[in-house]
């Protein structure tokens, strides 16, 4: 299993070199295809990021919690969950805080907590970021973490000014985070990548687009292919270009950056769900509702207030559009379906015309020798019971008249209690019939001698009725034997059988279920033995 996420991680990589490498030559459109590859393909992209975080997990429970070993370990685990999962990150990054705090490492302790004032900022929780950046007394930091401090404050001043909803506190942020950006850009380096990035937003900001679009250029050579970094910087450059008005420049870099954000397993990313806002607006609605269901799931997996909150606007509208979009689709759908079903019908009887002059003679000749062998067997069968049955009548005559005279001698001897008892016995209409089935089925027999093992077969096999000695028909058989000559009406069977109606459908049914075919081919297979 590891192989093979290895193999795909390797090819999924190369496929991913390839398309960013030539950016800039594909098109769009084939852009999209490749978002829409890797968003089928998404499972394994976070089996790829599950196996990492497992197998950190595992070298942590070989450390010793005391040492700064386990503070950097955590730290690692802390990195990967920092854009996947939200919550875990945060677990990971108070329980080295609990670490530094208890061990008296200072410095661990500001880092930590600026990396968690950082992350709660992002994730909406700024009553807690900012308690957090408050326990900080900048007097004492090292120099080092300076950049971190300034740029924590600035984010967090962005993001409550982003969404508030009230002008005045608005501005107040605004003026706030642009403070802490001042002091940020005088103790980075420029030739770092916080600095190159602050300064092209700057530019930006001050409608400078292509010096701010040339920063970019140096932050875009300086990172590399699929990384987080690669995702951030390409994200930026699209918003260059919307700025601009080129929206297919903003829709390419968009979909590379989200196509960098899915296979990373990136769940906390802006790229989609604004190339689907974007797609929304060009009415590309289908793609639009699949980019930003997708985008939603991914932001319920981050679990961070801040991001649903900028999701479900865009995510209700288009949902909305969609589902309009496609209720109108169904309409015009059940139009076409009765139009060409119109059509068809047309089609269908001018064809059943022509081919019915066509093949009337065909038919014609087939139906004629499907009659003479029909007629062939129809009189075959007539014979045989024509024959038997006019053998019967002259027994039954016969006995009938053997029966008068007894009847006669009877009631002239005064004997009417013994001639009652004889009338009231069945031994004679048992006698009657039992010839009467035995005749019916020699003569059935004549006609299909391996009606029983023909029939058998169409059962299960554990299902195969098995005749006692001495029968030839049992009821079931006798029942099919009937519908096989063409009595098919329950009510004349039950009236031959002398059963009740129900009985007869009870018969059928339970045979019919025991067949190793459909019930409703049942008795066109059972008319097909010979």
């Amino acid at each position: 299993m590891k192989r093979k996420l290895l193999f795909f991680c390797l090819f999924i990589g190369a496929i991913v070199q390839n398309i960013v490498a030539s950016a800039d030559s594909l098109t769009v459109a084939a852009l999209m295809s490749s978002l829409d590859e890797a968003i089928g393909a998404h499972d394994q992209y976070v089996a790829i990021r599950k196996a990492r975080i497992k197998k950190l997990k595992h070298q942590l429970l070989d450390v010793d919690t005391i040492g700064i070993s386990f503070f950097r370990w955590n730290g690692e685990i802390y990195k990967e969950y920092k854009a996947y999962v939200c919550d875990s990150a945060i677990y990971y990054l108070n329980v080295n805080l609990d670490w530094a705090e208890r061990h008296k490492q200072q410095d661990a302790v500001a880092e930590t907590q600026l990396e968690l004032a950082y992350l709660m900022a992002s994730a909406g929780m700024y009553e807690e970021a900012t308690d957090l950046l408050g326990q900080i007394d900048r007097e004492v930091l090292p120099h080092r973490l300076l950049p971190d401090y300034y740029n924590c404050y600035r984010h967090l001043y962005e993001e409550l000014r982003a969404f508030t909803q009230d002008n005045s506190f608005r501005k107040r942020y605004e003026k706030l985070s642009a403070c802490y950006d001042d002091s940020l850009m005088q103790v980075l380096p420029p030739t770092s990548a916080l600095y190159l990035e602050r300064k092209e937003m700057r530019e930006a900001a001050a409608g400078n687009l292509q010096l701010a679009l040339g920063i970019n250029d140096k932050r875009l050579a300086n990172v590399g292919l699929n990384s987080p970094e690669y995702a951030l910087v390409t994200y930026h450059r699209s918003q260059l270009y919307r700025q601009m008005g080129n929206r297919e420049e903003e829709k390419r870099y968009l979909a590379l950056s989200a196509l960098a954000d899915i296979q990373l397993a990136i769940t906390d990313h802006a790229s989609l769900w604004n190339l689907a806002q974007l797609l929304y607006e060009e009415g590309d609605i289908e793609r639009a509702y699949q980019y930003i269901r997708f985008s939603w799931n991914e932001t319920n997996r981050y679990n961070a207030r801040s991001r649903s909150l900028q999701t479900a606007g865009i995510l209700s509208l288009i949902d909305l559009t969609y589902q309009a979009m496609r209720e109108k689709q169904n309409d015009r759908l059940r139009l076409y379906i009765g139009l060409i079903s119109a059509l068809t019908l047309l089609l269908v009887a001018a064809v059943a015309y022509i081919y019915r002059q066509m093949k009337r003679l065909s038919v014609a000749r087939n139906n004629l020798e499907q009659a003479n062998e029909q007629l062939h067997i129809s009189n075959h069968i007539k014979e045989e019971y024509i024959g038997r049955f006019m053998n019967l009548c002259s027994i039954y005559i016969n006995r009938l008249d053997t029966y008068r005279r007894m009847v006669n001698k009877k009631i002239s001897a005064g004997q009417t209690e013994e001639l009652l008892k004889m009338v009231r016995s069945r031994e004679v209409l048992d006698t009657g019939l039992k010839e009467l089935y035995e005749n019916f089925d020699t003569a059935f027999l004549n006609l299909f001698p391996d009606f029983v093992d023909k029939f058998n077969d169409l059962l299960q096999p554990d299902e195969r009725i098995v005749l006692r000695k001495g029968e030839l028909l049992n009821t079931e058989l006798r029942i099919f034997a009937l519908i096989r000559l063409g009595i098919d009406d329950s009510s004349q069977i039950a009236e031959f059988l002398r059963y009740s109606v129900n009985t007869i459908y009870n018969y059928r049914a339970k045979v019919k279920s025991k067949a190793r075919i459909s019930r409703e081919n049942f008795e066109m297979h059972l008319m097909m033995i010979r």
